[in-house]
């Protein structure tokens, strides 16, 4: 009996030890720190070892946006700071650098760390030092780090978050394209868009009113011709965090589904064909799906005022061969007129009412308020119009040449082809239910809007137009 419970124990020991062989730690190697969008590659060694980063806080002013710039205090130069991506079992010796420019203190808390503060104690580091602590990569999965410095809401606010990467011992599977996306909110002393140096608003932060929703720190930091960039047959797989410090994300691809879904960074796949997944601030998520057809894809947070008006939007540019059975694209475009082919009448209640006018200041600015009700859609903000079905209203030599031709379409209506600036359009423009008031003030505006001939309609030629039949 004796000989049996020692033989137990023994065996008990020896699993023990087999248990953690596989721990071993074996060498050290320099971790690679990548900037976003870029992720380094995977870890192929199949032992644990001593990882030794070196990151560096250093505070710069960049573009927060066209014509707007912004101090960011940065881990490593750049927001979202570098991707650290290390393995399971490894011990990771990390070393803050905070450079001698900076103005104050700054740390970090890597939420992969078990231990204080998730090593942000250890790490407090006044300008011009370095601190070195430790920390064995006990769990699997995708984390945030950001700077827990006083207060900890502002220094995330200009941009003091990253992610770090525990690859598993057994890896994800691979894929062809990997990528690295943040979205963080900032709050800005100037409205969006105010241009210049802009500084931070403490008192927008505390509201949790951000000025700017972004990817990647900035206003079209991966749009453009800073897009990610892949090729149809391909797989991707995105990394994706939220530094916050207030704000989730409701991230989207609009135009992809996610085949597979990593939720908060975890190492299983928990759901398949998703189309928007749920990111807190502090949070991240790993993403995957295949390429079928070329495209550019558009990376959203789907409350969509933060991305058409804060900045959350970025794009995947996909080339490669079409696949019709897939998507065939657009196969009809036709004027569609449920209510027979003669030209119909706009509603009278889309047109707000406006006081007279009193002078061409007031015309003009009464002329924005309707052509943002009524015309905005089809014309669109810039004058654009959109191609094959609705002309240009910028620089229009249909509307320039002939300022009695110009009231006529918006009081009787017009339907058929025309061309406009050597552009053929075929659509219906609706007889618009506008006083004589309303349509000069209408006219008046688009006639001084982007590089028209700055004419002036008044309500007497309105009347006078109005009383030909077309």
């Amino acid at each position: 009996m004796i000989y049996m419970r020692i033989f137990t124990i023994l065996t008990c020991l020896l699993g023990g030890l087999n248990l953690f062989a596989g721990d071993e730690i074996k060498g050290e190697e320099i971790a690679i720190l990548t900037d976003a969008p870029n992720v380094p590659p995977a870890i192929t060694r199949t032992h644990s070892t001593k990882v030794i980063v070196n990151l560096e806080v250093k505070e710069v002013k960049k573009r927060m946006a066209d014509g707007v710039e912004y101090v960011f205090w940065t881990y490593g130069g750049s927001v979202p700071g570098k991707f650290i991506r290390i393995r399971e079992g490894d011990v990771v010796e990390f070393n803050l650098h905070n450079h001698p420019s900076s103005k104050v203190p700054h740390n970090i808390d890597l939420h992969a760390v078990t231990g204080q503060g998730g090593g942000a104690g250890a790490s407090f580091t006044a300008p011009g030092h370095t601190s070195k602590f430790s920390f064995k990569a006990l769990n699997p999965g995708l984390y945030v780090y950001h700077c827990a410095t006083a207060p900890v809401a502002m220094h995330i606010s200009n941009g003091m978050y990253g992610m770090i990467y525990v690859q598993p011992k057994k890896d994800l599977p691979p894929v062809d394209k990997e990528f690295y996306v943040m979205q963080g909110d900032f709050y800005t002393k100037g409205k969006n868009g105010a241009p210049g140096l802009q500084s931070f608003d403490m008192e927008k932060a505390i509201d949790e009113h951000p000025t700017y929703i972004v990817f990647n720190g900035a206003v079209g930091a991966i749009a453009g011709d800073n897009s990610l960039k892949a090729n149809v047959g391909e797989s991707v797989r995105l990394y994706f965090g939220v530094g916050g410090p207030n704000i989730a994300s409701n991230f989207h691809v609009i135009g992809e589904i996610f085949d597979r879904v990593y939720p908060e960074g975890g190492t299983k796949v928990i759901n398949e064909n998703v189309q928007t997944t749920i990111v807190p601030p502090g949070g991240s998520t790993i993403v995957e799906f295949k390429l079928d057809v070329p495209a550019t894809y558009i990376l959203v947070d789907h409350a969509l005022t933060r991305t058409f008006n804060k900045g959350s939007l970025g794009m995947l540019k996909v080339e490669g061969p079409e696949n019709k059975l897939v998507y065939s694209g657009k196969q009809l475009d036709e004027v569609y007129l449920p209510e027979g082919s003669g030209i119909q009448t706009m509603p009278d209640e889309l047109a707000p009412k406006v006081p007279v006018a009193k002078n061409l200041e007031e015309r003009i600015k009464y002329g924005q308020a309707i052509y943002t009700n009524n015309c905005l859609a089809c014309h669109q903000g810039s004058g654009t119009g959109i191609k094959g079905a609705f002309p240009p209203l910028a620089k229009s030599d249909y509307l320039n040449k002939n300022k009695e031709l110009a009231i006529a379409t918006v009081v009787h209506g017009r339907s058929g082809e025309l061309v406009v600036n050597g552009e053929k359009y075929n659509s219906v423009m609706p007889a618009q239910q506008l006083s004589d008031e309303e349509v000069a003030n209408v006219l008046t505006y688009v006639y001084h809007q982007w590089g028209n001939s700055k004419k002036v309609v008044t309500p007497a030629e309105v009347k006078k137009i109005r009383a030909q039949k077309s």
